[in-house]
């Protein structure tokens, strides 16, 4: 009995120390945010690349107070889009979410939003209005989040 007390006693000691550490691990379960938060100045990059309208191509924007201050087409379909100079054309993130939302109350087919774990800023949307009509739907990755001043887009796909 005392052999098994010897070999068991530095198990024990081992897990009681640990034990100690665990309340300042974080859980794996918890839950990740399901609202974002709409920090004052961001700016993200735009892939806007299904349906047939003119918002088509890569943008890079700059929001100040939920109002894009400032796009730039990033590919030759964006830079066709922005000489159209059609105001608002380049929507905010919160401008894609309200997009999403009234789909999905106008009862789209298809109204998918993935978010980011860590902040729930959304990463992709994919609306389609209806399955049976070609060219309806609207495709938004959402790359490059940053929050305060504007970064520069990556050289690579975030993909």
């Amino acid at each position: 009995m005392e052999g098994i007390v010897r070999r068991l006693f530095p198990c024990a000691a081992l897990a009681v120390l640990l034990g100690g550490c665990a309340g300042n691990v974080p859980s794996g379960m918890e839950e990740p945010p399901t609202t974002w938060t709409v920090p004052g100045k961001y700016a993200f990059t735009l892939v806007s690349d299904c349906g047939e309208r003119a918002l088509i191509g890569k943008f890079r924007v700059t929001v100040e107070s939920d109002k894009v201050t400032r796009a730039e087409g990033l590919d030759d379909a964006a830079r066709r889009a922005m000489m159209l100079r059609l105001a608002n054309l380049v929507p905010t993130l919160r401008q894609l979410e309200d997009e999403a939302e009234t789909a999905r109350r106008e009862g789209a087919e298809v109204v998918q939003v993935e978010r980011d774990i860590s902040d729930a800023h959304p990463v992709r949307i994919v609306i389609d209005k209806s399955a049976s009509a070609a060219d309806d739907e609207s495709c938004y990755t959402i790359e490059d989040y940053t929050i305060g001043l504007a970064a520069e887009p990556s050289a690579t796909p975030s993909r």
